[in-house]
């Protein structure tokens, strides 16, 4: 079986490199070298397929098996018994079973593909981001021949009007109009920027897209620049995303050689190229008018609208920006024309969605699922549920900024109206899934911490406000709560909602105001019976030794005030008068001798 031909793709996205998968394939590498077969073997790289609790990742073909959890001491095995004696290594198999279209969508056998549509994501997993040559295979920069040589401008525009595609970014504002807008403008310097300034905790989603696909962004750009008139183009990346601006910068290289950026794109009149810039990693600067100050050089900072970019952006023009996401259904929808497009997803919320899943669900990942699909198929579908056995408590949706949903809302359809009625906000694409362990209020507290320490400071509401709600959950978590705080978050919330500049502090009180909604027994409990549900807010519990303690002494030698005594091989005991409550006993036991109560 030595002499036999193998293609080998190795996952190259942020979370496999995390698990060492380069480690892996430099082993895998010298045990090709070993036993003398590398001339039968291709290797090829790819970026994040989404399966991400499954990395490394290794892809082998013929038969696409696809292997996971690779540890590098793997490497030799399955070159000695997959690729030497032809016998698959049956035990590092990711059971699924699934296949590639000519629609882009990935299905089969498995809950994790087979509920997916893959647009956005179509290439990422299937094609080397950092080889042009693997991108023009699948049809790259086809779409943008086809406007260049076939389309006027207006009939771009109407194209993606006609598609029903609302921007990915959160607020949902009809691309089309957007494009419209900014091409009706008389001046002749106008603008094109992608917002690549993911920020929100848990998300990934833009960063993968680039990783695994950095063209089809480029590609959307420059269709974007053809169609409202413009010339320069500007990726607004987070510097915390070297691998993506790595694959960037070689894209744009790669694309302005081969005539798909720069003078005369494709022989044509058309001349439009891109640069890069780096954000500094201020999530506020997610923020459209933030984002452009901060090009401009000035500190990140959000402005009054009207003007909007559209008329008024960039150094003063017309500006057009959408996000990763929206830019990269752009050649689809050119391709496979707006019609098609528009079958897909619910009336008012047009094509697909991706979400960075994490949280307390099986499968954690990135996934690309039709508008319309319900919260319930994402997460005990392609999620898989919740592991360990335990219930699912609630999910939030939208980032920071987004509301909790409790089990009520898990049969709620993805879209903008549904969501919103709901009392959450589809933002940018995060989704954390929360099980029966977590407290809702710490959740709420955690969130206004980032959003009240991410705020530019700009407007009192926001500033200030954010400052006091946080005041008043810390208090409330340390068991100093009092009668009236609930009352008080809810008219705060309000307060800064209405009167914040920005969506960055029109949208941050979203988690309080959902969880009191949905979970206000958690509040009251924490309040008036300085009770915690789920054992997470360490003032209000204590810690007592139970009789299984072995006197093993790992909790004694951890106390940092010396609250624990006990002799060696008896019972210990935990003086309530000392302890501070931080709960290093509680993680040093290894016999579950200590109970939280």
């Amino acid at each position: 079986m030595a002499d036999k031909q193998y293609k080998l793709t190795f996952c190259d996205g942020s979370g496999c490199l995390k698990n060492h998968a380069r480690e892996f394939r430099q082993l895998f590498e010298e045990e090709l070298r070993r036993h003398q077969i590398q001339q039968n073997v291709q290797i090829h790289l790819s970026g994040c397929l989404g399966m991400c609790t499954k990395g490394p990742i290794l892809i082998v073909n013929p038969g696409y098996i696809m292997y996971g959890n690779l540890r590098p001491e793997d490497a030799a095995e399955i070159v000695q018994e997959h690729l030497v004696n032809g016998r698959p290594v049956s035990r590092l198999i990711i059971q699924e079973d699934h296949l590639y279209n000519r629609f882009f969508r990935i299905f089969g056998d498995s809950e994790f593909f087979g509920r997916q549509m893959r647009i956005a994501l179509r290439n990422c997993g299937v094609i080397d981001p950092e080889k042009i040559d693997d991108y023009l295979a699948m049809r790259g920069y086809e779409a943008l021949a086809k406007v260049l040589t076939e389309m006027t401008p207006q009939q771009v525009i109407e194209e993606v009007k006609k598609s029903g595609l609302r921007g990915r970014g959160g607020a949902g504002f009809p691309t089309g109009l957007k494009w419209e807008y900014t091409a009706k403008q008389s001046d002749p310097e106008k603008y094109v920027i992608c917002n690549a300034d993911e920020g929100d905790p848990g998300a990934f989603m833009d960063r993968s897209a680039i990783e695994g696909d950095p063209h089809t962004v480029l590609e959307g750009m420059i269709i974007g620049g053809y169609a409202i008139g413009s010339r320069q183009g500007i990726i607004y990346i987070r510097a915390e995303y070297p691998l993506a601006v790595q694959r960037l910068k070689k894209a744009i290289e790669d694309a302005r050689r081969e005539g798909f950026l720069g003078e005369r794109i494709l022989g044509t009149d058309f001349s439009f190229d891109i640069r890069i810039c780096l954000g500094a990693g201020a999530f506020v600067c997610g923020e459209e008018t933030a984002l452009i100050h901060s090009i401009e050089g000035f500190r990140g900072m959000p402005r009054p609208r009207p003007p909007y970019p559209s008329v008024s952006g960039l150094f003063g023009k017309p500006t057009l920006i959408n996000n990763v996401e929206t830019w990269a259904n752009i050649p689809v929808i050119i391709i496979d024309g707006a019609d098609w497009f528009s079958r897909i997803g619910t009336a008012t919320s047009k094509g697909t969605k991706v979400f960075a899943l994490a949280g307390k669900v099986r499968n954690t990942g990135l996934v690309e699922v039709p508008m319309g699909t319900t919260l319930r198929d994402i997460i005990f579908g392609i999620g898989g549920g919740i592991p360990n056995g335990k219930k699912f408590k609630a999910v939030q949706t939208g980032g920071p900024s987004g509301g909790c949903l409790p089990e009520k809302y898990l049969d709620t359809q993805i879209d903008y109206e549904s969501l919103a009625k709901a009392g959450s906000i589809m933002g940018s694409g995060g989704m954390i899934v929360i099980d029966e362990d977590s407290c809702m209020v710490r959740m709420a507290r955690f969130f206004v911490e980032f959003t009240q320490d991410e705020s530019c400071g700009k407007c009192t509401p926001c500033r200030e406000g954010t400052k006091r709600m946080l005041e008043i959950l810390t208090r409330i978590t340390r068991g100093q709560g009092k009668p009236g705080d609930i009352e008080k978050l809810e008219r705060l919330g309000t307060m800064i909602q209405k009167a914040s500049l920005c969506g960055l502090g029109q949208s941050a009180p979203n988690p309080v105001l959902s969880t009191i909604r949905n979970f206000r027994e958690e509040y009251e409990e924490h309040i008036h019976q300085k009770k915690c549900r789920a054992r997470e807010c360490t003032a209000l519990l204590s810690f007592v030794v139970q009789d299984n303690c072995v006197g093993c002494g790992a909790c004694k030698r951890v106390c940092p005030v010396n609250a624990v005594s006990g002799n060696r091989k008896e019972k210990h005991s935990i003086n309530p008068n000392l302890c501070i409550k931080c709960g290093q006993c509680y993680d040093a036991c290894k016999f579950n001798a200590i109970a939280k109560v």
